[in-house]
């Protein structure tokens, strides 16, 4: 993940203030910082795409406007939830240095007819989930307002847009795994299945040791049912 121990010590110590400060809420804001999520991106490559892309500005709004991410049910598992949604981030996106798949196939499925695929237009994963498939980009656009279905690469050109693509995926796949208490596993089968069942464990480890380091920083145990 790129976190020297200075920057993990000043994670820990940051919200240990905040736990025992008066009215604290470990909102997302609270836990990911400017400086705790330029952290993050420090260990990105200069040769990424994401480098410039992915903006904390971009990550927050998101976040915030995504209601209930991170904030629904107890302090334990909206902390769980910030770290499991950065964890699959930083899986799919190779620790923030891609924004585009590399393999960009067509992903239309054709029997989602309310979701038809424009005439050469491409729905690969973009954006720090990778949202993929022509019923999806349509879905996102419709509920964020912005045309999925005819301009998909705009999830790699707005970084605001991208982020809440991202946490519109994550909302309506992910989240109640969540704060229902499944445990990280849940969401991995939502993003990937296919990597589940032993189909894929260098993967599903990828995912489950960012999400074990996310959790360490932000002072809270994972859970249980961590993999799929």
């Amino acid at each position: 993940m790129g976190f020297n121990m200075a920057q993990r010590v000043g994670a820990r110590a940051l919200i240990m203030v905040c736990l025992y400060a008066n009215n604290c809420i470990s909102t997302p804001r609270a836990l990911v910082s400017q400086a705790y999520f330029n952290s993050l991106m420090s260990a990105v490559g200069a040769h990424c795409e994401g480098k410039s892309f992915y903006t904390y500005d971009g990550f927050i709004r998101a976040a915030e406007l995504a209601t209930g991410f991170g904030s629904a049910g107890s302090d334990v598992l909206g902390k769980r939830e910030v770290a499991a949604f950065l964890a699959n981030a930083m899986h799919e996106t190779g620790g923030f240095c891609y924004v585009s798949e590399i393999r960009k196939s067509v992903y239309c499925d054709s029997t989602k007819t309310q979701w038809p695929c424009a005439d050469g237009k491409r729905y690969f994963g973009r954006g720090p989930l990778q949202l993929t498939w022509n019923y999806n980009y349509g879905k996102a656009g419709q509920a964020l307002g912005f045309d999925g279905l005819n301009n998909p690469d705009i999830v790699s050109q707005d970084p605001l847009i991208s982020f809440r693509a991202a946490f519109w995926f994550w909302m309506k796949n992910c989240h109640n795994a969540i704060i229902q208490d499944r445990g990280f596993g849940a969401t991995i089968r939502a993003i990937n299945g296919g990597e589940c069942n032993g189909r894929k464990p260098k993967a599903v480890n990828s995912r489950i040791s960012y999400y074990q380091r996310f959790c360490s920083d932000f002072g809270v145990d994972p859970g249980l049912n961590l993999s799929c």
